[in-house]
């Protein structure tokens, strides 16, 4: 059988650094054994799951130069490719998983869950077993009579060792003590991750699974579903997590993690794809920069370090640095032209440019920070404001809390949304908006900070206002903490 991998990202955000770092891995695995790479699309979570973010993930990583045979946007034998349109087949396991005793309709209540998760803490145990879920028949019968809603759960063993199989790792054994009887079929019809994961690659003839280390602890959970239908389980393959330069978990409170930003922040998307594969893989000259086509020739799953990779935005720029200089002169316009000065952004700018301008050399100083990645920010540059630095801080922090989670970026809802946590926090909207005028363009002379905000985007305008916290010294977990429950009572 032809080798099949796939990444199957979820549309609920920007698209993830994290997300084409597995792609590279699974196109170049894939590739170099002659087989197919696979794209489906995780939008189980239907409140979170947007086209907008879709259509980012699709986007960004076309742009990084990865590609794949078979996609939502691209069709295939074996779609649909999007989960939400695959939800009869889904159910149709289900019922066969409760039919052969394998599952069971859970009709515990969120307040009966609560209370069993708050048991099993003070007992000192980890993970809620069927036995733990069990109700009488009788209160079974009456609850589905009630119509009461249901999840499906997995039958788990109650003790024991579960033997993973690890391409790189060798066997991986998990106390089944640590595995909870997972939810497969949510009360809405929906399924999780889980049972969609298991289904979608059987029914894709996927062979190998790569993917983050994260799910090591989830192996079970897919071992014995591929037990329970009577399926052969593909080789997995759990690479290592990509970190922040303290190995702590990549996140994007401590770096830029949407690769958005990188590509509104001026970096080829040769040296982001090359960076990316120098995070856990070598090349066997060890040479530093490569293209993708010499990753392709090359490509050895063996090679792959387990030490876990540290993303350093430094030694990116680096790479970049390596990448620019090898263009020439022509070749380098052409980029620049690409990725910035272009008669159709120059459009965009000017309006908001003309009422400020007396000359035509206004024009770059005002506009500069449109082309800036990380501004060059003091805590000087805040101390002009009215508000005391800590407050300015704060309020950044509850503005980058709502800006992450704006759905449309757009110059109204922007407005709105700022607008509406200036007055919840008792502070004008000009005292509100002049640090994020700072945060934003680096100066309040700038052109409204709405409007930069929508020109800049938002994966760049929340790495700015991120990095201005952060200038302002940033904030210890016990302040954060404070700052999430007085946020939680504004909001």
């Amino acid at each position: 059988m032809s080798v099949r991998t796939r990444i199957a990202p979820s549309p609920t955000g920007d698209p993830h650094v994290g997300t084409a770092y597995i792609a590279l891995f699974n196109q170049c695995f894939a590739r170099a054994q002659g087989g197919q790479f696979i794209l489906r699309i995780e939008d189980t979570d239907q409140q979170r799951s947007t086209p907008e973010s879709e259509k980012a993930i699709l986007d960004s990583l076309r742009w990084l130069g990865l590609d794949w045979q078979e996609g939502p946007d691209v069709g295939g034998p074996h779609g649909p490719y999007r989960q939400s349109e695959r939800g009869d087949i889904y159910r149709a396991y289900s019922d066969e998983l409760v039919e052969r005793g394998h599952a069971f309709h859970c009709y515990r209540t969120a307040q009966e869950l609560e209370q069993l998760r708050e048991a099993l803490r003070e007992s000192g145990r980890i993970a809620l077993k069927p036995s733990d879920l069990a109700l009488p028949l009788e209160e079974v019968e009456k609850r589905r009579a009630d119509g009461m809603p249901y999840v499906v759960r997995l039958q788990v063993p109650e003790s024991g060792t579960c033997v993973v199989e690890d391409l790189l790792r060798g066997p991986i054994e998990i106390e089944w003590a640590q595995v909870d009887a997972q939810i497969l079929l949510k009360s809405d019809g929906m399924p999780t991750y889980h049972l969609a994961n298991v289904v979608d690659d059987h029914l894709m003839e996927i062979t190998h699974v790569l993917r983050g280390e994260e799910w090591i602890n989830s192996a079970p959970k897919h071992k014995l579903l591929y037990e329970y239908l009577g399926w052969e389980m593909p080789v997995l393959c759990h690479l290592p997590l990509l970190r922040n330069p303290d190995k702590t978990k990549l996140s994007k409170r401590k770096n830029p993690t949407s690769i958005l930003y990188y590509q509104r922040a001026g970096f080829m998307p040769e040296a982001l794809l090359n960076y990316l594969a120098r995070m856990g893989w070598s090349m066997p000259d060890e040479r530093e920069k490569f293209a993708l086509g010499d990753m392709l020739e090359h490509f050895d799953i063996q090679r792959v370090s387990l030490g876990g990779p540290v993303f350093d935005v430094e030694k990116l720029s680096w790479l970049n640095g390596l990448w620019i200089r090898e263009l020439g002169d022509e070749l380098l316009a052409d980029r620049l032209t690409d990725w910035l000065f272009n008669r159709k952004n120059l459009l965009r700018v000017l309006p908001f440019a003309r009422e400020r301008m007396e000359t035509f050399g206004d024009f770059a100083p005002l506009v500069s920070f449109l082309a800036s990645g990380k501004l060059g920010l003091t805590e000087e540059s805040f101390i002009v404001n009215k508000l005391a630095l800590d407050e300015q801080k704060r309020l950044l922090q509850f503005a980058l809390w709502r800006l992450e989670a704006l759905r449309a970026w757009d110059r109204d809802s922007i407005f709105q949304t700022i607008k509406g946590l200036a007055a919840s926090m008792g502070i004008k909207l000009k005292d509100f908006n002049a640090p994020l005028f700072v945060a934003i363009s680096g100066t309040t002379a700038s052109f409204s900070v709405m409007d930069a905000m929508v020109l800049l985007g938002p994966d760049l305008s929340r790495a700015r206002l991120r990095h201005a916290i952060d200038t302002l010294g940033g904030a210890g977990k016990k302040v954060l903490k404070r700052w999430e429950k007085e946020y939680a009572v504004l909001v």
